[in-house]
Protein backbone atom coordinates (compact mmCIF):
# COMPACT_ATOMS: atom_id res chain seq x y z
CA UNK A 1 0.00 0.00 0.00
CA UNK A 2 1.62 3.33 -1.07
CA UNK A 3 1.52 5.85 1.88
CA UNK A 4 1.67 9.98 2.40
CA UNK A 5 2.25 11.11 5.66
CA UNK A 6 -0.15 11.76 8.16
CA UNK A 7 1.08 15.23 7.97
CA UNK A 8 0.86 15.67 4.10
CA UNK A 9 -2.33 14.97 2.94
CA UNK A 10 -3.09 18.07 0.51
CA UNK A 11 -6.63 16.96 -0.73
CA UNK A 12 -7.97 16.07 2.82
CA UNK A 13 -7.06 19.43 3.90
CA UNK A 14 -8.61 20.69 1.39
CA UNK A 15 -11.96 19.22 1.83
CA UNK A 16 -11.40 20.15 5.30
CA UNK A 17 -10.95 23.81 4.66
CA UNK A 18 -13.81 23.69 2.18
CA UNK A 19 -15.96 21.82 5.05
CA UNK A 20 -15.29 24.77 7.39
CA UNK A 21 -16.49 26.96 4.90
CA UNK A 22 -19.92 25.96 5.32
CA UNK A 23 -20.72 23.50 8.13
CA UNK A 24 -20.50 24.63 11.39
CA UNK A 25 -17.63 22.77 13.06
CA UNK A 26 -16.82 21.30 9.86
CA UNK A 27 -18.05 17.92 10.13
CA UNK A 28 -21.70 16.84 10.50
CA UNK A 29 -20.77 14.89 13.53
CA UNK A 30 -18.19 16.48 15.56
CA UNK A 31 -17.58 13.07 17.38
CA UNK A 32 -15.74 12.72 13.82
CA UNK A 33 -13.39 14.93 13.70
CA UNK A 34 -9.30 13.90 13.80
CA UNK A 35 -6.50 15.94 13.68
CA UNK A 36 -5.23 16.17 11.14
CA UNK A 37 -7.79 15.79 9.30
CA UNK A 38 -8.25 12.60 7.11
CA UNK A 39 -11.23 12.34 4.67
CA UNK A 40 -12.05 9.39 2.85
CA UNK A 41 -13.75 8.81 -0.15
CA UNK A 42 -14.47 4.88 -1.08
CA UNK A 43 -14.80 1.88 1.28
CA UNK A 44 -14.78 -1.64 0.28
CA UNK A 45 -14.76 -4.66 2.52
CA UNK A 46 -12.04 -4.56 4.98
CA UNK A 47 -10.59 -1.03 3.24
CA UNK A 48 -10.83 2.61 3.48
CA UNK A 49 -9.23 5.04 1.06
CA UNK A 50 -8.52 8.57 1.85
CA UNK A 51 -8.98 11.38 -0.73
CA UNK A 52 -5.23 11.76 -1.68
CA UNK A 53 -5.24 7.77 -2.23
CA UNK A 54 -3.88 6.06 0.66
CA UNK A 55 -5.46 2.60 1.56
CA UNK A 56 -5.92 1.75 4.78
CA UNK A 57 -7.27 -1.98 6.88
CA UNK A 58 -10.03 -1.01 8.98
CA UNK A 59 -10.75 -1.24 12.20
CA UNK A 60 -12.86 1.63 12.78
CA UNK A 61 -16.15 0.83 11.14
CA UNK A 62 -17.60 4.02 11.51
CA UNK A 63 -17.62 3.59 15.32
CA UNK A 64 -18.33 -0.25 14.66
CA UNK A 65 -21.78 -0.37 12.49
CA UNK A 66 -19.90 -2.71 9.66
CA UNK A 67 -20.09 -6.09 10.64
CA UNK A 68 -20.48 -7.40 7.28
CA UNK A 69 -17.46 -5.12 5.93
CA UNK A 70 -18.72 -2.02 3.83
CA UNK A 71 -20.75 -1.88 0.98
CA UNK A 72 -21.35 -6.00 1.80
CA UNK A 73 -23.01 -6.98 -1.47
CA UNK A 74 -26.05 -8.49 -0.12
CA UNK A 75 -27.44 -6.27 1.94
CA UNK A 76 -26.18 -3.37 -1.19
CA UNK A 77 -28.59 -5.58 -3.51
CA UNK A 78 -31.51 -5.08 -0.79
CA UNK A 79 -31.21 -1.62 -0.68
CA UNK A 80 -30.99 -0.99 -4.39
CA UNK A 81 -34.34 -3.12 -4.69
CA UNK A 82 -36.22 -1.06 -1.76
CA UNK A 83 -34.77 1.89 -3.72
CA UNK A 84 -37.01 1.09 -6.63
CA UNK A 85 -40.23 0.37 -4.71
CA UNK A 86 -40.30 1.70 -1.60
CA UNK A 87 -39.80 5.16 -0.41
CA UNK A 88 -43.32 6.12 -2.66
CA UNK A 89 -45.03 4.04 -0.90
CA UNK A 90 -44.02 5.93 3.28
CA UNK A 91 -46.57 8.54 4.47
CA UNK A 92 -49.36 6.00 4.95
CA UNK A 93 -50.30 2.68 7.38
CA UNK A 94 -47.50 0.16 7.20
CA UNK A 95 -44.77 -1.14 4.78
CA UNK A 96 -44.06 -5.05 4.25
CA UNK A 97 -40.68 -3.73 4.91
CA UNK A 98 -41.20 -2.34 8.77
CA UNK A 99 -43.32 -5.46 9.57
CA UNK A 100 -40.54 -8.22 8.04
CA UNK A 101 -37.79 -6.90 10.40
CA UNK A 102 -40.21 -6.92 13.37
CA UNK A 103 -40.65 -10.15 12.95
CA UNK A 104 -37.26 -10.69 12.30
CA UNK A 105 -36.19 -8.81 15.53
CA UNK A 106 -38.36 -10.50 17.98
CA UNK A 107 -36.92 -14.02 16.49
CA UNK A 108 -33.30 -13.20 17.65
CA UNK A 109 -34.38 -11.00 20.73
CA UNK A 110 -36.33 -12.78 23.15
CA UNK A 111 -37.28 -9.95 25.44
CA UNK A 112 -38.40 -7.78 22.47
CA UNK A 113 -42.08 -8.70 22.98
CA UNK A 114 -42.93 -5.54 20.79
CA UNK A 115 -40.94 -3.07 19.01
CA UNK A 116 -40.44 0.23 17.29
CA UNK A 117 -38.33 1.24 14.52
CA UNK A 118 -36.30 4.86 14.38
CA UNK A 119 -33.52 6.02 12.86
CA UNK A 120 -30.65 6.28 14.85
CA UNK A 121 -29.66 5.03 18.56
CA UNK A 122 -30.10 8.48 19.89
CA UNK A 123 -33.57 8.47 19.05
CA UNK A 124 -33.83 5.13 20.46
CA UNK A 125 -32.46 6.00 23.73
CA UNK A 126 -34.87 9.12 23.77
CA UNK A 127 -37.92 6.99 23.32
CA UNK A 128 -36.91 4.59 25.99
CA UNK A 129 -36.48 7.48 28.51
CA UNK A 130 -39.92 8.85 27.87
CA UNK A 131 -41.88 5.51 27.93
CA UNK A 132 -40.12 4.82 31.35
CA UNK A 133 -41.06 7.79 32.88
CA UNK A 134 -44.52 7.65 31.43
CA UNK A 135 -44.90 3.95 32.19
CA UNK A 136 -43.68 4.29 36.18
CA UNK A 137 -44.61 8.34 36.55
CA UNK A 138 -40.99 8.61 37.89
CA UNK A 139 -38.77 10.92 36.29
CA UNK A 140 -34.92 10.10 37.54
CA UNK A 141 -33.02 8.32 35.48
CA UNK A 142 -29.41 6.68 36.49
CA UNK A 143 -26.56 6.16 34.05
CA UNK A 144 -23.28 4.88 33.68
CA UNK A 145 -19.95 7.01 33.51
CA UNK A 146 -17.87 6.23 30.64
CA UNK A 147 -20.45 5.05 28.55
CA UNK A 148 -22.64 6.96 25.53
CA UNK A 149 -26.22 7.20 25.34
CA UNK A 150 -27.06 9.56 22.70
CA UNK A 151 -27.43 13.35 21.96
CA UNK A 152 -30.38 14.56 23.49
CA UNK A 153 -30.49 16.25 27.10
CA UNK A 154 -31.28 13.44 29.26
CA UNK A 155 -28.37 11.15 27.98
CA UNK A 156 -25.24 14.09 26.81
CA UNK A 157 -22.83 13.88 29.19
CA UNK A 158 -19.35 13.46 29.05
CA UNK A 159 -17.90 10.14 28.34
CA UNK A 160 -14.26 10.66 29.43
CA UNK A 161 -14.08 13.23 32.43
CA UNK A 162 -10.81 13.63 33.84
CA UNK A 163 -10.50 12.92 36.95
CA UNK A 164 -9.92 15.99 38.23
CA UNK A 165 -13.45 17.33 37.02
CA UNK A 166 -15.22 13.74 38.15
CA UNK A 167 -13.36 13.26 41.38
CA UNK A 168 -12.32 10.16 43.30
CA UNK A 169 -14.47 6.55 43.33
CA UNK A 170 -17.52 7.21 45.23
CA UNK A 171 -18.85 4.34 47.63
CA UNK A 172 -21.36 4.25 47.26
CA UNK A 173 -22.69 7.47 45.84
CA UNK A 174 -22.71 9.45 42.37
CA UNK A 175 -20.62 11.86 40.12
CA UNK A 176 -21.41 15.31 39.18
CA UNK A 177 -23.56 14.97 35.38
CA UNK A 178 -20.88 16.85 33.21
CA UNK A 179 -22.48 18.06 30.42
CA UNK A 180 -21.13 17.41 26.87
CA UNK A 181 -22.92 20.42 25.30
CA UNK A 182 -23.47 23.28 26.00
CA UNK A 183 -27.89 24.40 26.28
CA UNK A 184 -28.65 21.31 28.14
CA UNK A 185 -31.36 22.90 30.94
CA UNK A 186 -30.17 22.53 34.81
CA UNK A 187 -33.59 21.10 34.60
CA UNK A 188 -32.60 18.06 32.64
CA UNK A 189 -29.11 17.48 34.38
CA UNK A 190 -30.34 17.50 38.11
CA UNK A 191 -32.97 14.24 37.22
CA UNK A 192 -30.13 12.55 35.80
CA UNK A 193 -27.34 10.93 38.68
CA UNK A 194 -24.21 9.21 37.22
CA UNK A 195 -22.36 6.28 38.63
CA UNK A 196 -19.36 3.80 37.81
CA UNK A 197 -20.14 0.70 35.58
CA UNK A 198 -19.32 -2.27 37.72
CA UNK A 199 -20.54 -0.76 40.73
CA UNK A 200 -24.35 -2.26 41.91
CA UNK A 201 -24.19 -0.77 45.43
CA UNK A 202 -23.88 3.00 44.20
CA UNK A 203 -26.94 2.08 41.53
CA UNK A 204 -29.20 0.52 45.19
CA UNK A 205 -27.71 4.76 46.78
CA UNK A 206 -29.29 6.38 44.01
CA UNK A 207 -32.41 4.51 43.94
CA UNK A 208 -33.26 4.49 47.23
CA UNK A 209 -32.59 8.23 47.34
CA UNK A 210 -34.81 9.53 44.49
CA UNK A 211 -37.71 8.25 42.29
CA UNK A 212 -35.68 6.84 39.07
CA UNK A 213 -37.47 5.83 35.93
CA UNK A 214 -34.76 3.71 34.31
CA UNK A 215 -31.67 2.82 35.05
CA UNK A 216 -29.84 2.94 31.47
CA UNK A 217 -26.12 1.12 30.56
CA UNK A 218 -24.10 -0.57 28.13
CA UNK A 219 -24.47 -4.23 28.79
CA UNK A 220 -20.63 -3.97 28.38
CA UNK A 221 -18.93 -0.42 28.49
CA UNK A 222 -17.70 0.29 24.75
CA UNK A 223 -17.50 3.65 24.25
CA UNK A 224 -14.29 3.56 26.51
CA UNK A 225 -12.84 0.77 24.80
CA UNK A 226 -14.48 -2.54 26.08
CA UNK A 227 -15.18 -2.81 29.49
CA UNK A 228 -16.81 -6.27 30.55
CA UNK A 229 -19.24 -6.58 33.56
CA UNK A 230 -17.82 -8.02 36.59
CA UNK A 231 -19.22 -11.39 37.22
CA UNK A 232 -23.00 -11.25 38.42
CA UNK A 233 -23.11 -7.02 38.11
CA UNK A 234 -25.55 -7.28 35.42
CA UNK A 235 -27.85 -9.64 37.58
CA UNK A 236 -27.73 -7.26 40.41
CA UNK A 237 -28.87 -4.66 38.62
CA UNK A 238 -31.75 -6.43 37.73
CA UNK A 239 -32.73 -7.26 40.66
CA UNK A 240 -32.21 -3.66 42.20
CA UNK A 241 -34.49 -2.25 39.99
CA UNK A 242 -37.04 -5.07 40.90
CA UNK A 243 -36.94 -4.47 43.96
CA UNK A 244 -37.49 -0.41 43.73
CA UNK A 245 -39.59 -0.60 40.54
CA UNK A 246 -37.62 1.00 38.23
CA UNK A 247 -37.19 -0.17 34.58
CA UNK A 248 -33.58 -1.90 33.50
CA UNK A 249 -32.54 -0.36 30.02
CA UNK A 250 -29.94 -2.11 28.02
CA UNK A 251 -27.95 0.15 25.74
CA UNK A 252 -26.83 -2.23 22.72
CA UNK A 253 -26.60 0.04 20.24
CA UNK A 254 -23.05 -1.31 20.16
CA UNK A 255 -23.20 -4.45 21.57
CA UNK A 256 -26.10 -5.44 19.68
CA UNK A 257 -25.98 -7.73 16.59
CA UNK A 258 -21.91 -7.53 16.84
CA UNK A 259 -21.49 -9.70 20.32
CA UNK A 260 -24.47 -11.79 19.32
CA UNK A 261 -27.88 -12.44 17.41
CA UNK A 262 -29.95 -11.76 20.47
CA UNK A 263 -27.48 -9.21 21.59
CA UNK A 264 -24.90 -9.00 24.39
CA UNK A 265 -28.44 -10.10 27.14
CA UNK A 266 -28.66 -13.53 25.30
CA UNK A 267 -24.84 -14.13 26.54
CA UNK A 268 -24.98 -12.78 29.86
CA UNK A 269 -28.57 -14.50 30.59
CA UNK A 270 -29.94 -10.66 32.05
CA UNK A 271 -33.50 -9.60 30.49
CA UNK A 272 -33.85 -5.92 30.27
CA UNK A 273 -37.42 -4.79 30.22
CA UNK A 274 -35.84 -2.34 27.00
CA UNK A 275 -33.39 -2.70 24.70
CA UNK A 276 -31.92 -0.51 22.21
CA UNK A 277 -29.97 -1.27 18.81
CA UNK A 278 -28.21 0.15 16.15
CA UNK A 279 -25.34 0.64 14.36
CA UNK A 280 -24.47 -3.13 13.29
CA UNK A 281 -28.15 -4.32 12.87
CA UNK A 282 -28.22 -2.44 9.41
CA UNK A 283 -24.44 -3.12 8.76
CA UNK A 284 -24.15 0.89 8.47
CA UNK A 285 -27.40 2.03 7.45
CA UNK A 286 -29.18 4.34 9.66
CA UNK A 287 -31.59 2.57 11.85
CA UNK A 288 -32.61 2.46 15.56
CA UNK A 289 -34.75 -0.06 17.40
CA UNK A 290 -36.77 0.14 20.60
CA UNK A 291 -38.28 -2.98 22.03
CA UNK A 292 -39.36 -5.03 25.13
CA UNK A 293 -41.94 -5.72 27.57
CA UNK A 294 -45.76 -5.67 25.65
CA UNK A 295 -47.15 -3.96 28.85
CA UNK A 296 -44.22 -0.91 28.37
CA UNK A 297 -44.37 -0.82 24.81
CA UNK A 298 -48.45 -0.56 24.92
CA UNK A 299 -47.92 2.81 25.98
CA UNK A 300 -46.73 3.63 22.13
CA UNK A 301 -50.59 3.29 21.40
CA UNK A 302 -52.42 3.45 24.63
CA UNK A 303 -56.12 4.62 24.21
CA UNK A 304 -55.98 7.11 27.11
CA UNK A 305 -54.17 10.36 25.57
CA UNK A 306 -52.78 11.46 28.83
CA UNK A 307 -51.11 7.77 29.13
CA UNK A 308 -49.90 7.58 25.43
CA UNK A 309 -46.33 7.89 24.39
CA UNK A 310 -45.86 9.38 20.83
CA UNK A 311 -43.37 7.99 18.65
CA UNK A 312 -43.42 9.56 15.10
CA UNK A 313 -40.93 10.12 12.43
CA UNK A 314 -41.37 10.87 8.89
CA UNK A 315 -38.14 8.45 8.12
CA UNK A 316 -38.96 5.89 10.43
CA UNK A 317 -38.49 2.54 9.13
CA UNK A 318 -37.69 4.07 5.80
CA UNK A 319 -37.52 1.38 2.74
CA UNK A 320 -33.65 1.32 2.41
CA UNK A 321 -32.45 0.78 6.10
CA UNK A 322 -35.31 -1.54 6.87
CA UNK A 323 -34.35 -3.57 3.85
CA UNK A 324 -30.87 -3.28 4.94
CA UNK A 325 -31.13 -4.88 8.47
CA UNK A 326 -33.60 -7.52 7.34
CA UNK A 327 -30.76 -8.41 4.64
CA UNK A 328 -28.16 -8.12 7.53
CA UNK A 329 -30.05 -10.51 9.98
CA UNK A 330 -30.30 -12.74 7.35
CA UNK A 331 -26.84 -12.98 6.71
CA UNK A 332 -25.97 -13.12 10.83
CA UNK A 333 -28.52 -15.91 11.40
CA UNK A 334 -27.13 -17.94 8.13
CA UNK A 335 -25.65 -21.62 8.96
CA UNK A 336 -27.17 -21.12 12.70
CA UNK A 337 -24.78 -18.09 13.01
CA UNK A 338 -21.64 -19.21 11.57
CA UNK A 339 -20.20 -15.43 11.15
CA UNK A 340 -20.17 -15.03 14.83
CA UNK A 341 -17.63 -18.03 14.68
CA UNK A 342 -15.77 -16.89 12.04
CA UNK A 343 -15.35 -13.29 14.19
CA UNK A 344 -14.73 -15.03 17.29
CA UNK A 345 -11.84 -17.40 15.54
CA UNK A 346 -10.72 -13.73 14.04
CA UNK A 347 -10.75 -11.77 17.18
CA UNK A 348 -8.77 -14.21 19.11
CA UNK A 349 -6.16 -14.32 16.39
CA UNK A 350 -5.37 -10.59 16.41
CA UNK A 351 -5.33 -11.21 20.18
CA UNK A 352 -2.66 -12.91 20.27
CA UNK A 353 -0.69 -11.81 18.17
CA UNK A 354 -1.46 -8.47 19.51
CA UNK A 355 -0.09 -9.63 23.03
CA UNK A 356 2.77 -11.62 21.76
CA UNK A 357 4.21 -8.29 19.76
CA UNK A 358 3.55 -6.57 22.88
CA UNK A 359 5.21 -8.68 25.65
CA UNK A 360 8.53 -8.50 22.32
CA UNK A 361 9.12 -4.89 22.97
CA UNK A 362 8.71 -5.73 26.66
CA UNK A 363 4.97 -3.14 27.10
CA UNK A 364 2.67 -3.94 29.62
CA UNK A 365 -0.67 -4.13 27.54
CA UNK A 366 -3.88 -5.44 28.26
CA UNK A 367 -6.08 -6.34 24.88
CA UNK A 368 -10.02 -6.29 26.62
CA UNK A 369 -11.74 -8.39 23.52
CA UNK A 370 -15.65 -9.40 23.04
CA UNK A 371 -15.53 -11.24 20.00
CA UNK A 372 -14.68 -9.00 17.19
CA UNK A 373 -14.54 -5.39 19.31
CA UNK A 374 -11.09 -4.97 21.10
CA UNK A 375 -9.26 -2.34 22.69
CA UNK A 376 -5.68 -2.42 23.50
CA UNK A 377 -5.63 -0.88 27.46
CA UNK A 378 -1.73 -0.01 27.77
CA UNK A 379 -1.50 -0.96 32.09
CA UNK A 380 -1.36 -3.47 33.66
CA UNK A 381 -4.45 -5.15 34.28
CA UNK A 382 -8.05 -5.83 32.55
CA UNK A 383 -10.18 -2.10 33.84
CA UNK A 384 -13.22 -2.40 35.62
CA UNK A 385 -14.85 1.04 34.98
CA UNK A 386 -13.96 4.66 33.58
CA UNK A 387 -11.87 5.80 36.97
CA UNK A 388 -9.48 2.88 36.56
CA UNK A 389 -8.83 3.81 32.92
CA UNK A 390 -7.76 7.20 33.71
CA UNK A 391 -6.02 6.48 36.51
CA UNK A 392 -4.12 3.61 34.91
CA UNK A 393 -4.34 4.03 30.99
CA UNK A 394 -0.94 5.28 28.99
CA UNK A 395 -3.10 7.98 27.34
CA UNK A 396 0.11 9.60 25.79
CA UNK A 397 1.57 6.38 24.25
CA UNK A 398 -2.02 4.95 23.30
CA UNK A 399 -2.56 8.55 21.09
CA UNK A 400 1.02 7.96 19.23
CA UNK A 401 0.09 4.15 18.75
CA UNK A 402 -2.65 5.03 17.05
CA UNK A 403 -1.36 7.51 15.01
CA UNK A 404 1.56 5.20 13.67
CA UNK A 405 -0.89 2.79 13.05
CA UNK A 406 -2.83 5.50 10.52
CA UNK A 407 0.88 6.20 9.29
CA UNK A 408 1.00 2.47 8.28
CA UNK A 409 -2.58 2.11 6.46
CA UNK A 410 -4.34 0.56 9.48
CA UNK A 411 -6.92 2.70 10.44
CA UNK A 412 -8.21 2.93 14.14
CA UNK A 413 -9.72 6.29 15.46
CA UNK A 414 -6.88 8.55 16.47
CA UNK A 415 -8.25 8.84 19.45
CA UNK A 416 -6.91 6.65 22.89
CA UNK A 417 -9.27 4.03 24.34
CA UNK A 418 -11.61 3.85 20.85
CA UNK A 419 -13.30 0.35 20.34
CA UNK A 420 -11.26 -1.72 17.61
CA UNK A 421 -14.26 -3.56 15.28
CA UNK A 422 -13.19 -6.81 12.95
CA UNK A 423 -15.66 -7.53 10.36
CA UNK A 424 -16.60 -10.81 8.54
CA UNK A 425 -14.90 -8.98 5.53
CA UNK A 426 -11.44 -9.21 7.60
CA UNK A 427 -9.19 -11.75 5.77
CA UNK A 428 -6.56 -14.00 6.83
CA UNK A 429 -4.15 -11.72 4.83
CA UNK A 430 -5.32 -8.78 6.64
CA UNK A 431 -4.75 -9.56 10.18
CA UNK A 432 -1.51 -10.79 9.26
CA UNK A 433 -0.53 -7.55 7.30
CA UNK A 434 -2.03 -5.50 10.50
CA UNK A 435 0.21 -7.50 12.99
CA UNK A 436 3.22 -7.03 10.42
CA UNK A 437 2.42 -3.77 10.38
CA UNK A 438 1.81 -3.06 14.45
CA UNK A 439 5.22 -4.27 14.86
CA UNK A 440 6.45 -1.64 12.52
CA UNK A 441 4.54 1.17 14.33
CA UNK A 442 5.51 0.02 17.83
CA UNK A 443 9.59 -0.07 16.72
CA UNK A 444 9.15 3.73 15.77
CA UNK A 445 7.82 4.96 19.11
Amino acid sequence: MTRTPITDRPESELLARRGAESIAGGVVSLNRRTDPPISFVRARGSRLWDADGNEYVDYHAAFAPHILGHNDPEVNAAVRAAAEEGPSLMGAGTTPWEIELSERLRACVPSLERVQIANTGSEATAHAVRLSRAFTGREDVVLTLGGYNGWHNDVARQVMPGLDTVGPRASPGEYPFLPASAGIPKSAQRLVHVVNFNDSASVEWVLERHPVACVMTEPVLQNVGVIPPRPGYLRALREICDRHGALLVFDEVKTGFRSALGGYQSRCGVTPDLSVFGKAVANGYPLGVIGGRADVMARFDDPDPGRRVLIAGTYNAHPVPTAAAIATIDRLGRDDGAVYRELEAKGARLQKGLETIFSERGLTVVVSRLGSAFCAYFMDHQPVDWHDVASHHDFDLDRRYRRALVERGIFHFPLACKQGSISAAHSDADLALTLDLTREALKSL
